[in-house]
């Protein structure tokens, strides 16, 4: 049956599915894929299928937001997807995480929306191990700068108390922000699919959401590489779980 929002069926979507937010970042991870098609482009979510490897590999972007992200996920699995990885963006809430750098999200804090409505907030949000352990060795493997640890999910940038919420976050230890990965994991555990989380961080801590990065050609780099690894990581981990 083709679902309503994502506009795929079941014959559309691979088991192993990539999930950036944004539909542009659709194609810049199609781009590694061998034989790829788009199969739908409605509102948000964009939809290609190609081959990594050997592997069938979707790519669907999931818009901005948890509510957004959680209809992607339902939708995906109900095709027979089985194995998701959020290539996202993230702003950093430790000094320590540079543009560019890479967060592996064991589990995320659910100040979302979306995730409240399927459970009470106290059901974890938390990744799949054997997904975190892979996307680890590989950033390892490749040396890529990465951080692993907790993020915080949230619905807006533009709350009044923002800073001091994220000084908070900062005291524990929290790695960064971002708006979607407490909703996968949470829609993902409750329905029986695998998910992890690979952002990749845009924003320094304490900077200007709105400003994001400068305009200087080095950090515009930094953050262009950091897409280009973490595309590279969930492929691989993809590979290595089907093998």
């Amino acid at each position: 049956m083709k679902q309503p929002h994502l506009l795929c069926e079941e014959k559309d979507i691979a088991p192993y599915v990539l999930l950036p937010g944004d539909p542009a970042r659709v194609l810049r991870a199609a781009a590694q894929l061998d034989n790829w098609r788009e199969v739908a482009f409605n509102r948000e979510f964009r939809t290609v299928t190609g081959v990594y490897m050997g592997v069938p590999v979707s790519v669907v972007s999931t818009g901005i937001g948890g509510a957004s992200a959680a209809i992607a996920v339902e939708e995906l699995i109900a095709c027979g997807a089985k194995v998701l990885i959020r290539i996202g963006s993230a702003g950093a809430v430790q000094k320590e995480v540079q543009l560019g750098d890479l967060i592996i999200a064991q589990g995320a804090l659910r100040e979302d929306g979306a995730s409240a409505m399927y459970v009470d907030r106290g059901y974890p949000a938390v990744a799949d191990p054997e997904l975190v352990m892979k996307l680890t060795s590989i950033c390892s493997e490749h040396e890529f700068a990465y951080h692993s640890g907790i993020v915080r999910s949230h619905d807006s940038f533009y709350i009044d108390e923002e800073a001091e919420i994220m000084a908070r976050w900062n005291k524990k230890g929290v790695l960064g922000s971002d708006m979607e990965t407490a909703a996968l994991f949470t829609v993902a555990r409750l329905r029986g699919a695998r998910a992890a989380s690979i952002l990749n961080n845009v924003v320094l801590y304490q900077a200007d959401v709105k400003e994001g990065i400068s305009d200087y050609v080095e950090e515009a780099a930094a953050v262009a590489e950091g897409e280009r690894r973490q595309i590279f990581a969930a492929l691989e981990a993809f590979k290595e779980l089907h093998q």
